[in-house]
């Protein structure tokens, strides 16, 4: 972005912000008359001016990280809840299959003591827990920062490194391949075993698997979180043991009969099963008829969801719509 595009985006910027102090000027001047209206301004990416995050399509990035500038994510990477990533100054590079978790904090150096511009690059596979701050550092494949561990400007860990948790890595700091550093500052503690650096690729793996089950809930839309909402609150049952500690007697509910028209001809129905066959609907709930919810599973042969929460009571197809199931409220 050249300075005249700089200068066209500072104006509008503060065009913008005249608008807002107007409008809370205002809201303050209709004292306890006035609405307010709560929205979240966060964005999870963030251009600054010309610099646009890059994330790779089968990463994960968390609703409530941050992710600005000059940073780029690798395939089956992860992002968690509350981390800041910030390549305002200079470039974040963060390979395949690395997990941030929760609260990290990564930036980059313009500024030191050796007046060094320092990006931060991130390997493969790599683990950093909870709360860690990486500082205008190299982390290398398949390396380990514990929780809380802090690693400063022009520090790297070799491939298979660990810095244990809460540990200080001070500036220009090299981490040896398969070595243990801890403390603050930190010091060479020992060599990793071959049981533990098979951990931390093992580690990576979880947390790239953990991932993707996070990514589907939060990439539901708002009508199928609805509905799931009516088939939780359905199907809800109190803990035996919790009514018996209050003394309630519940009376079992009767088995649900389906007709004959919507089991396959040719299986017949399991112990403790039955078999059907139902149309995947759009899951908006006002398509459906007053009193009535429709029981959906969705065929995984075909990569979609399928609803847990109506315990060993399906198995299901996709049919014809004429014999679509319906259910009437209890």
């Amino acid at each position: 972005m050249g300075t005249l595009g700089r200068a066209i985006y500072t104006v509008g910027f503060w065009i913008r912000e005249t608008g807002q102090a107007l409008d809370r000027l205002g809201s303050r001047l209709q004292g306890n008359y006035y609405f307010q209206e709560q929205l979240s301004r966060h964005r999870t990416l963030m251009n600054l001016f010309d610099k646009a995050p890059v994330v790779d399509k089968d990463a994960f990035v968390a609703p409530s990280a941050s992710i600005i500038g000059d940073v780029q994510v690798g395939r089956a990477s992860s992002i968690w809840y509350g981390c800041v990533l910030r390549g305002d100054v200079n470039s974040i590079s963060v390979g395949s299959g690395t997990n941030i978790q929760d609260n990290t904090l990564v930036h980059v150096a313009k500024s030191n003591l050796s007046g060094k511009v320092l990006p931060t690059i991130i390997g493969d596979n790599v683990t950093v827990g909870h709360s860690a701050v990486l500082h205008g550092c190299t982390v290398e494949d398949e390396a380990f920062v514990g929780m809380g561990a802090t690693i400063l400007d022009g520090s790297v860990v070799e491939k298979h490194g660990m810095v244990a948790a809460g540990a200080l890595v001070r500036q220009n700091t090299r981490i040896p391949a398969g070595e243990v550093w801890g403390g603050n500052p930190a010091k060479f503690l020992r060599k990793l075993t071959d049981e533990e650096i098979a951990f931390i690729s093992q580690s990576a793996t979880n947390y790239s698997n953990l991932a993707q089950v996070h990514a589907a809930e939060n990439a539901k839309p708002f009508d199928e979180i609805e509905f799931e909402k009516v088939l939780r609150k359905k199907f809800a049952r109190r803990d035996e043991e919790y009514d018996s500690m209050l003394g309630v007697v519940r009376e079992v509910p009767p088995e649900i009969t389906l007709p004959d028209n919507i089991r396959p001809d040719d299986k017949a129905p399991r112990k403790n099963k039955v078999f059907h066959e139902v149309l995947i609907l759009n899951l908006n709930p006002e398509i459906l008829p007053p009193g009535t919810f429709v029981v959906l599973c969705k065929n995984m042969d075909k990569g979609s969801l399928s609803f847990p929460i109506i315990p060993n009571m399906f198995s299901c197809r996709i049919i014809d719509p004429s014999k679509l199931l319906r259910l009437p409220f209890g």
